[in-house]
């Protein structure tokens, strides 16, 4: 498969600009902010929006975004947080005492709280894996994994390193042992393929501004149709069955929309948002997860073997996602490494003693030529 060539000229980012951050949060592409003031135009006019508008600008998000992981529509949810999903999930899916949640290490703080929560509420306990130093988390996990483990909550790749999980795998040992899957995938969707229909979790959620390439404030819940006729999380007037005809919205109901919408967040109709997410959906669609996949692999690849000329470590794609590459100081972390490459312009993240490198289709060999540069010039 041909590396898709350079998507640069579609967001506004400056030559002198080196960023290499998308896992922080991904830049806005041309389409998406013009589908975003798009949306917002439309409250300008508020004469000229009807009760279908409601329904239409949420359903676009769902199909789509059912595409991108090739589900069905109805599976979809609307939610502004990872948080508020993970809530969804928390209030649908059975613990007992003594039962146990699985998740990583050091995982990120949006799918631990609520587990905490919901194990010291009904007398469980969270158990956080380990892994060894030079592996991905896949073992640790399954090994975690047992009859009295109600729930594995983890992400399809660690936040800070890009350490895989083998959701395959996983998902099989839940099953086995009658445990829930709950997957975060902020950090992968869009950016790393992944099978539903082989995984097979319960809830698997991801925010949008990150690797969806879209606006702050939304993202897609996939609920797998046997949590279908569970509990919401709030009582919101759109999602109950026969909420299109707005002149009977007081006849009240206890019945909802089909499928996963009756877990939508409430004032889900909000066009800037919807809009925006769709166009990023559009362009990820438009070259697919799988190529996205092979061409960020071969630019974190590239960017490795430079970085091990200059004395750097990182680990191999067998144990790090392909858009993920952490680098490690044998010496240590020099001084004040973010802020020398801030003043060249070149953006990253320090993550512990790692610094996390996370290219897309807008980065150009210049990004990385600078990225090394600078980091020779802090090693010298």
């Amino acid at each position: 498969m041909e590396p898709i060539p350079s998507q640069r000229h579609r967001f506004s980012i400056p030559d002198e600009i080196h960023y290499l951050n998308c896992a922080y949060m991904s830049p806005l592409s041309h389409d998406v902010t013009d589908a975003i003031t798009g949306g917002a135009r439309r409250k300008q006019t508020p004469w000229t929006t009807f009760p279908a508008d409601f329904f239409s600008v949420s359903e676009n998000f769902r199909s789509r975004a059912a595409q991108l992981v090739r589900v069905e529509a109805d599976s979809i949810a609307i939610v502004p947080s990872v948080s508020y999903a993970l809530a969804v999930a928390a209030r649908n899916l059975s613990v007992k005492r003594g039962q146990n949640i699985v998740t990583l290490a050091d995982q990120f703080p949006s799918n631990v709280y609520v587990w905490r929560e919901l194990a010291a509420e009904r007398g469980a306990e969270v158990v956080a894996v380990m892994r060894d130093a030079n592996t991905c988390w896949t073992e640790a996990v399954l090994d975690a994994i047992g009859p009295d483990t109600a729930i594995v909550a983890v992400p399809h790749c660690h936040w800070a390193d890009g350490r895989l999980v083998d959701l395959v795998a996983v998902g099989r040992k839940c099953r086995e042992t009658g445990a829930a899957l709950v997957l975060d995938l902020t950090q992968s969707l869009g950016a790393l393929p992944v099978d539903f229909a082989e995984v097979q979790p319960d809830f698997a959620v991801a925010a949008c501004y990150k690797w969806l390439m879209g606006p702050y404030g939304v993202g897609m819940l996939y609920i797998d149709p046997m949590h279908h006729q569970g509990q919401s999380i709030e009582h919101n007037w759109i999602n109950r069955a026969g909420s299109e005809d707005f002149s009977r919205l007081v006849d009240y109901r206890d019945d909802f929309q089909p499928g996963a919408r009756r877990f939508d967040m409430g004032e889900k109709s909000n066009p800037p948002l919807m809009m925006g997410a769709v166009a990023a959906f559009d362009f990820l669609l438009e070259f697919g997860v799988e190529a996205i996949a092979e061409t960020l692999a071969a630019k974190t690849d590239a960017i490795a073997d430079e970085a091990a000329a200059i004395g750097l470590t990182s680990v191999g794609r067998d144990v790090r996602a392909p858009h993920f590459l952490s680098l490690g100081f044998p010496e240590g972390v020099p001084d004040g490494l973010t802020e020398r490459l801030a003043e060249e312009r070149v953006y990253v993240s320090l993550r512990g003693t790692s610094l996390r490198v996370t290219p897309h289709l807008y980065n150009e060999a210049a990004d990385s030529a600078a990225l090394i540069a600078t980091l020779r010039d802090c090693l010298g």
